[in-house]
């Protein structure tokens, strides 16, 4: 645990792996005859038992996977689902620092594991469901413009629209606090509207208008989710 020996270990193992990578000797099937799969978990234990930030940003993106890789089985190991890691690396464009990751996962599990959680789930599933079909006949993201507040009829799409504007700025706000107990807590309150919104209200309107606003509502939720983890990804 003295930085200078975590400094001194984390240099030797990432100068022997990115040098490795560098004349492309990579682990292959079974075989690691150099241990390279040993020192990338020296690395992440390094990083997660002593909370640093940032050290695999600077990789390149093929032994940045092999990272992942390694990540995946150490948080398997440590009873974490797999399916939760894949949901958290499905947001590409925030992979690259590895504790942040273990702590998102974190998160992640315990509000799966809740109430709110399974029930924002399965609502998640029914709106991505619904979108995926409607999306095939009206193209991809014929749904990504802000649903019209004059159009919302119903007591129950006001009520999710409510939510969701409050819910997806919470959520983003806490996440790049780094608060992902916060965002798991700002998605929690769409539980309740959500469900509401599906027993009440007929997507599908024979309304033009009014059946691309509510399919606009569900893609709200969908990128609601994208805040905290790829929901696609999660089984179950």
């Amino acid at each position: 645990t003295d930085l200078v020996s975590v400094a001194v270990a984390l240099a030797d193992k990432l100068d022997t792996l990115v040098g490795f990578w560098a004349i492309d000797e990579k682990p292959t099937g079974s075989k690691d005859p150099y241990a390279l799969r040993r020192a990338a978990l020296g690395v992440i234990r390094l990083i997660v038992e002593n909370g640093l930030r940032g050290v695999t940003r600077s990789l390149n993106a093929d032994l940045l996977s092999f990272f992942h890789d390694r990540l995946k089985v150490l948080l398997r190991d440590q009873g974490a689902r797999h399916d939760l890691v894949d949901a958290v690396l499905g947001l590409e464009d925030e992979n690259d620092d590895l504790l942040l990751i273990v702590r998102r996962v974190e998160a992640l599990g315990k509000f799966l594991d809740s109430e709110d959680g399974k029930n924002l789930l399965a609502g998640y599933r029914r709106a991505a469901n619904i979108l995926r079909a409607e999306e095939k006949k009206d193209g991809e993201g014929a749904f990504d413009a802000s649903p019209a507040s004059a159009l919302l009829q119903a007591d129950e799409e006001k009520a999710l629209h409510q939510a969701l504007s409050v819910a997806l700025p919470a959520a983003g706000k806490a996440v790049a606090a780094e608060d992902f107990e916060g965002a798991m807590r700002a998605l929690s309150t769409l539980r309740q509207p959500v469900d509401a919104f599906f027993d009440k209200v007929i997507v599908n309107a024979d309304d033009a208008a009014l059946r691309a606003n509510r399919l606009k509502l569900l893609n709200q939720l969908r990128a609601a989710t994208r805040a905290v983890a790829d929901f696609s990804k999660i089984a179950g």
